[in-house]
């Protein structure tokens, strides 16, 4: 069953957001258990990729440090600048870009690269790296931003790293032992417990969205919208632009975590009358997140820039 799953595992994701979708009681029931699951996704996605293979490129040619100022400062720096000089400044959508690119990358984007068949080595880089950075390269936004609460930020971000390195560390010590080397079946049923696993993860994160698909359905199109143009001209100006100055096999999964970001981060740190604002953001942008591998598989390269 799991290596069937891997081979379809962009189906599993298309049934994830239809159920989302159409079933707001199962979707608000899986709610509560999200951050158990997403442990779970990090914890599958390090075992399967493995300590040796994390570690090896960290000091590049285009270091993973680099790219994390790129991303988690240059961009949502870039976002605000262009609002002021839009007049947009002080706007939802201008303030749910600012976060989107100040956060990092999503948990699950590795386990996306492993759908693709892409390499996932460098986006699980990044989310590691990346996250421990976090309460580092917030500090811009916290000053431009003073309606964020900046104890509940760095609280978030303490505890999304402190469920990184227990999920991840307690894989990488796994594969320390007897599944130092694993075989191609094992890494096949692994990529079909992620892809499962991503597609149960995104009923919970639908929960917000079917309501409003139905009590305020322009609204849902408009953020709809706002969220795939971030999303996916992020991932393609990555990919044509500073994932050129990476090794091939990992350009892909640089460009993924370039549109895929960890914005509910946030979500405890603003006043309850933003956070109701962002919530149809955040709860669209989970659309065009768990579309990424089925709508990027072709120019990513699918089996011919990562394992088979």
């Amino acid at each position: 069953m799991l290596r069937l799953a891997a081979r379809h595992g962009r189906w599993c994701l298309i049934a994830g957001l239809l159920a989302g979708l159409t079933m707001p009681g199962l979707a608000e029931a899986l709610r509560p258990y999200l951050p158990l699951m997403i442990a779970a996704l990090l914890f599958l996605a390090a075992f399967r990729v493995g300590p040796d293979a994390i570690w090896r490129g960290l000091g590049g040619d285009f270091g993973v440090i680099r790219l994390i100022l790129i991303y988690q400062i240059g961009l949502p720096l870039l976002v605000f600048a262009l609002a002021h000089l839009l007049g947009a400044a002080g706007t939802t959508a201008a303030l749910a870009a600012t976060l989107m690119f100040a956060a990092p990358s999503v948990t699950g984007s590795p386990n996306f690269a492993l759908i693709m068949n892409v390499r996932p080595e460098a986006a699980l880089r990044l989310l590691m790296v990346g996250t421990a950075l976090f309460p580092l390269t917030v500090l811009p936004v916290l000053f431009l931003l003073p309606e964020l609460d900046t104890g509940a930020v760095l609280g978030a971000a303490g505890r999304l790293v402190a469920v990184i390195l227990l999920a991840g560390g307690a894989a990488l010590l796994l594969r320390r032992g007897r599944w130092e080397a694993l075989t191609p079946a094992q890494e096949q049923s692994l990529d079909g417990a992620s892809a499962i696993l991503l597609g149960i993860v995104v009923i919970g994160l639908m929960s917000a969205v079917g309501p409003m698909l139905t009590s305020a359905p322009i609204a849902f199109l408009l953020w709809l919208a706002f969220a795939a143009g971030l999303n996916f001209s992020a991932q393609l100006i990555a990919f044509g632009t500073v994932a050129r100055t990476t090794a091939p096999e990992d350009r892909p999964a640089i460009s993924i975590v370039a549109g895929n970001r960890n914005i509910a981060l946030f979500l405890v740190a603003l006043p309850p009358d933003i956070t109701f604002d962002l919530l149809g953001f955040i709860g669209c942008y989970q659309i065009p997140m768990y579309l990424t591998p089925i709508l990027f598989r072709r120019l990513y390269g699918g089996p011919k820039t990562g394992q088979t």
